[in-house]
C-alpha cells in the first residue's frame, strides 16, 4: 500500500450554507497502480487530489503516503515531503518560461539540493520522446510537448506517487491519447503509482481502476 486516505472530510462554511466538498472519502492505492478518479464538475475530485498531495488540509480524516501520515507534517517539513515524494502534473503545464526544457525537468532536484541521476533522467527523457527538444524554451513547444516535459519533471525526483490533475484538459483528443499512453508506459517502466483525475471517460479507461466520486462521496 502506497497511499491511504481515511474518512476524509472537507467542509466549507457552517449551518445552512455549509458545503461538503468531501464527505467521508476513504481510498487505498497499491504501489505501481494507475487509478483514475472520475466525476462531474463540482463532485469533489479536485479537492480530493489537493488533499492527497498535501496542497490543502482536510477538515478531518488522514492521508498516509509511503507509511507517513502527512497530516502530521507542517510548513517546511510538508514542502520537503511533497517535493521528494509526490510528483504533480497539472492541466496548465506550469513550466518556467525562462528555462530550457532540460532545466525545467531537473528543477525540482536542484531546488532540493539533490544530485541529478543522469542515467535515470536520460531514460525518462528518451521514454517521453524529448531528446531533440532539450535546448528549447517552453514557448517553442506544442501543448503536447509541454505536457510531456511536465511529466518528465514530475518523474525526475523518482516520487513515490504521481498525481495528475486533468493532465489532458488543454490538449486535443489525439494528443491526449498520445500523452496518456506515454504517462501509462513510463509509469509501468519506472514502477510509478499514478492517481489521475479526469472528467473524460475515454481517458479514464486507460487506468487499471476507475473510482467514481459524486457530491463528495465515492459511489
Amino acid at each position: 500500500m502506497i497511499l491511504q486516505a481515511l474518512d476524509l472530510k472537507k467542509y466549507y462554511g457552517e449551518g445552512d450554507t455549509q458545503v461538503k466538498a468531501l464527505d467521508g472519502v476513504s481510498l487505498e492505492v497499491e504501489r505501481g497502480e494507475f487509478v483514475s478518479i472520475v466525476g462531474t464538475s463540482g463532485s469533489g475530485k479536485s479537492t480530493l487530489l489537493h488533499m492527497l498531495g498535501g496542497l490543502d488540509n482536510p477538515t478531518s480524516g488522514k492521508i498516509v503516503i509511503d507509511d507517513k501520515d502527512i497530516s502530521e507534517l507542517k510548513g517546511d517539513a510538508l514542502c520537503i515531503f511533497r517535493r521528494r515524494k509526490i510528483g504533480f502534473v497539472f492541466q496548465s503545464f506550469n513550466l518556467v518560461p525562462s528555462l530550457k526544457v532540460y532545466d525545467n525537468i531537473i528543477l525540482p532536484i536542484e531546488l532540493d539540493g539533490g544530485e541529478v541521476d543522469k542515467d535515470y533522467i536520460d531514460s525518462v527523457i528518451t521514454s517521453l520522446g524529448l531528446s531533440d527538444l532539450l535546448n528549447r524554451l517552453p514557448v517553442k513547444l506544442s501543448g503536447g510537448q509541454q505536457q510531456r516535459v511536465a511529466i518528465a519533471r514530475a518523474l525526475a525526483t523518482k516520487p513515490a506517487i504521481l498525481l495528475a490533475d486533468e493532465p489532458t484538459g488543454n490538449l486535443d483528443s489525439k494528443t491526449s491519447q498520445d500523452v496518456l499512453g506515454l504517462l501509462k508506459t513510463t509509469g509501468e517502466k519506472f514502477n510509478q503509482t499514478i492517481v489521475m483525475i479526469t472528467h473524460n471517460e475515454e481517458i479514464a479507461q486507460m487506468a487499471d481502476r476507475i473510482v467514481r466520486i459524486e457530491d463528495g462521496k465515492i459511489v
